[in-house]
């Protein structure tokens, strides 16, 4: 699949928040769970949580 770069940008831009919903969705319907998406959200970025 070939992405403009439009529609790169377009993704990039989008809130964390306005996609998050889709990812939990998503992971509940494979089967998985809510604690399993954190860690992975958890790997892909920088943030930590404070102690």
């Amino acid at each position: 699949m070939k992405n403009s770069i439009s529609a790169d940008e377009r993704i990039a831009k989008m809130p964390f928040a306005s996609v998050y919903p889709h990812y939990v969705a998503k992971v509940e319907k494979k089967g998985r769970t809510i604690d399993e998406l954190h860690q992975v959200i958890s790997w892909l970025t920088p943030q930590t949580t404070p102690p």
